[in-house]
């Protein structure tokens, strides 16, 4: 996604070439996202690349109504109040609630709840693809099967080999999400410490299916969340943060069981069935802020990295500023 909005964003101002390792682009952290646009998801210092692309996304029609309910215990009382004194200063309306009135089969134990009424389904796919499209209209050519084997540079222009071929430009951008660093590093450019870290997702049948108009539901002390699907079903993550080499991620056993263990501790529900697992990598650099922009010591390379779990709600925004 980063890549795509990117040269969605620069559109004609220059010829953009995309390189894509694989054989079509987003099979990576783009294609297994969890789909959701939440203002408060990130933290407070990402919040106004959210709210700046939401107007951006429903203009495309990108994003149908969820909500999010933020949810806790007694012992989660002082996570619930920082939590709501981090949007303090913020324009994210959130509203404390009584949480059993938006889940249903929900345990007595989870007394605490935080309304954010904003938070909205993504079609990932179909922004991914408008991404595409308009950057092709602009000019933009794309070139799959094009795994990065290095990058020299001479004269103000890169020499870029790579399994499709060579190709030249004047400016590298590296849009490469967990492999950032290592493109950088086959670039001559120092790598900036980049981690990417595996994420948990399955896809849940339950006994009653999920409800239309339930939110999304996520720990306040950051240990799962689920939102519905459609037909009833229910897509459930542990919040997991498991630091992983790049690679293509694939789910654990053990964390699939840890995400159905504190499920069935959240409500009365019954697991019928598991019947999808995936994992994805979301990838931060060490104070897990966004990078945009070009490096400090070599001149023609632009970072474009760092995105964590909410490259795809801050595309739009963050594709604009980077452009």
């Amino acid at each position: 996604m980063a890549g795509a909005s990117l040269a969605a964003a620069i559109g004609s101002q220059a010829r953009v070439l995309v390189l894509e390792a694989e054989d079509a682009p987003g099979y990576h952290a783009t294609g297994r996202s969890a789909a959701f646009w939440s203002e408060t998801y990130g933290g407070p210092d990402i919040q106004p690349l959210t709210t700046a692309s939401g107007p951006l996304l429903q203009a495309g029609g990108h994003l149908a109504p969820l909500g999010s309910l933020h949810i806790g215990r007694a012992e989660d009382e002082s996570a619930m109040d920082a939590f709501l004194a981090e949007f303090a200063s913020s324009d994210v309306r959130l509203d404390r609630v009584d949480p059993s009135a938006f889940v249903p089969g929900l345990r007595s134990e989870w007394t605490l709840g935080v309304q954010e009424a904003t938070c909205a389904y993504i079609d990932v796919a179909a922004l991914h693809a408008e991404s595409i499209a308009t950057a092709r209209r602009a000019g933009a050519d794309f070139v799959t099967d094009a795994t990065f084997a290095g990058a020299t540079r001479d004269g103000g222009i890169w020499t870029i080999d790579t399994t499709a071929g060579t190709f030249q430009a004047r400016t590298i951008v590296d849009a490469a999400g967990a492999w950032a660093d290592d493109v950088a590093v086959r670039a001559g450019v120092r790598p900036l410490g980049l981690q990417a870290y595996r994420r948990t997702m399955v896809q849940l049948r339950t006994d009653p299916g999920a409800p239309d108009g339930m939110p999304h539901v996520a720990d306040l002390g950051g240990r799962f969340y689920f939102k519905p699907e459609p037909g009833g079903r229910l897509w459930l993550s542990p919040h997991d943060e498991t630091p992983t080499d790049p690679c293509d991620a694939a789910p654990e056993e053990i964390d699939v069981a840890i995400a159905i263990d504190r499920f069935e501790q959240v409500v009365d529900w019954r697991v019928a069935a598991v019947e999808r697992r995936w994992a994805g990598l979301r990838t931060f650099a060490p104070d897990r802020l966004p990078i945009y922009g070009f490096d400090r010591d070599v001149p023609g390379f632009f970072w474009c990295a760092g995105q964590g779990g909410f490259g795809i709600q801050t595309a739009p925004a963050a594709a604009l500023l980077a452009a």
